[in-house]
């Protein structure tokens, strides 16, 4: 039950939070936690804690990414259709259309009776699908609310941390990552890494520590070297430095089979700048003061990810051997590596008069970016009604391991880790897949279920009385090849 003393002082938690809200649009927001407090009143969660604990961390963690008062006013109720006895239409007179709407795009169908777990969890991934293509608040409210489930998972009974932290490091990580919020991604990962793989996470974690002490001396070393080669530009710069996640360095282990030893750039140097062309300058002094590593250099502002991540990553070898992963990026480049998605609320600005500036559509148009892959995924989707494969092809598309393979004529078509010659097939052209009967791979020939790697030059071979079969969905693990080969089969028979 809820004490007027931890009332209050959630309220002044949470509005130091908000400070950077309107007082008109704050108002939303009381009335939010007022709503809250009264209908969650006698409810608490596993950990003991009043359950308005809950609704006012979720609300801060939106706040963290200084996202709109609507989305806050949702965090705040998104429980109460769920969880309590009030009533769409109700919450409709109160808080209108906006905010119950994404809401409804949070609540699980929990008024339906599922015959298994797999049933209930594709269904309500698909609803809130659904709704997050209207409506990208909606999975960004998601998102924050797992957050806070993860960071007080301890209070689970065992079976429900696996199950939580399983579907968290495989689709809400995933989507994190999607969106380009780093920062919830690497904590979803970390929490859900230490209660699925326990052993191998505090191995790691102690490893760490022992190394942390002397890495951070060594950054700070090579911080001065970088300050001093470039205090003689009139580049305006500044120096940061990271950690990589421990889940990072687990999956680095064991993609490259290395023991925790042998991994070198534990941490990381940003430097941030303000124009792309200082970003280039910067990487040119970088380049002639150290010693680049081989084939590290990556250029992710010419050929951004695909969750509009940009940056120039290379890693150097500075005094003592020491190895150092370097990024440099722009501040605008900063704020979307860090928060995604949700840079569009955190530097929203409306030009006078009301209209939208240019760089306001910028960031429209690259929301819509960003929601592409999601649309194409519901459209290949919309056939299958097997929970099981709809769960399998959204963690298949939400991983952000990524391969670049390249056409003859060296366009680029950028796949999931573990895609075959023909999910590159179907690609380029779903008649291109029906027909494919084989592909050359760096100029040999290979059959169409051939794993592809970045850098790899594929080329289809097509012949005309070629057809999907059923075996083909044994190897393609695109959810688009998967949904045309289905497709095909269901129109001309198995």
């Amino acid at each position: 039950m809820e004490t007027p003393d931890l009332i209050e002082s959630l309220r002044k938690d949470l509005k130091q939070s908000l400070a950077y809200l309107s007082r008109e649009d704050y108002s939303l927001i009381e009335k939010a936690y007022e709503y809250a407090s009264y209908a969650h009143s006698y409810q608490t969660r596993d950990s003991g804690e009043p359950y308005l604990v809950h609704c006012v961390s979720v609300a801060k963690n939106l706040a963290e990414l200084k996202i709109d008062h609507a989305s806050v006013a949702a965090a705040l109720l998104h429980d109460i259709l769920e969880d309590t006895l009030v009533t769409e239409q109700e919450l409709v007179k109160e808080f209108g259309e906006e905010v119950v709407s994404l809401v409804k795009g949070v609540t699980k169908l929990n008024k339906y009776q599922f015959h298994d777990n797999i049933t209930e969890q594709a269904e309500n991934w698909r609803k809130m699908l659904l709704a997050v293509v209207k409506d990208i608040r909606i999975i960004i409210i998601k998102l924050a609310d797992r957050l806070h489930n993860m960071r007080t998972i301890k209070f689970l009974t065992p079976d429900r941390q696996k199950n939580v932290s399983q579907e968290s490091i495989t689709l809400y990580a995933p989507f994190a990552h999607r969106l380009g919020i780093y920062k919830w991604k690497s904590e979803l990962e970390d929490w859900a890494f230490e209660v699925l793989h326990p052993s191998q996470y505090n191995a790691i974690k102690t490893q760490w520590q022992k190394r942390a002490e002397s890495n951070t001396q060594n950054l700070k070393d090579i911080e001065e070297q970088l300050k001093e080669k470039l205090a003689g530009t009139d580049m305006q710069f500044r120096i940061s430095a990271r950690p990589k996640n421990l889940y990072g360095i687990y999956k680095k282990m064991e993609r490259q089979n290395k023991p925790f030893s042998a991994i070198e750039d534990l941490f990381g140097l940003r430097i941030i700048t303000d124009t792309v062309e200082n970003c280039y300058g910067i990487l040119s002094i970088i380049n002639s003061s150290f010693k680049p590593v081989e084939g590290s250099f990556t250029d992710y502002i010419n050929m951004p990810k695909s969750n509009m991540y940009q940056s120039l990553h290379m890693t150097i070898i500075a005094d003592k051997g020491i190895v150092v992963e370097t990024q440099i990026r722009t501040e605008e480049m900063h704020q979307r590596a860090e928060y995604g998605v949700a840079a569009h609320w955190r530097y929203k600005k409306i030009a006078e008069g009301g209209g939208k500036t240019d760089k306001e559509d910028n960031k429209d148009s690259l929301t819509e970016d960003r929601l592409d892959w999601l649309k194409k995924f519901i459209e290949w989707q919309r056939d299958t009604t097997d929970s099981g494969e709809f769960l399998t092809s959204l963690k298949t598309e939400c991983d952000f391991e990524q391969v670049f393979v390249f056409t003859p004529k060296k366009k680029v078509i950028k796949l999931p880790y573990g895609a075959t010659a023909l999910d590159f097939a179907y690609a380029v052209h779903s008649g291109i897949g029906d027909t494919c009967m084989g592909a050359k791979v760096n100029n040999k020939m290979v059959p169409i279920d051939t794993k592809l790697k970045t850098g790899d030059v594929c080329e289809i071979l097509v012949r005309k009385n070629i057809r999907p079969s059923k075996n083909w969905l044994e190897f393609a693990i695109t959810a688009q090849a998967r949904s045309k080969i289905r497709k095909y089969l269901k129109e001309h028979g198995k």
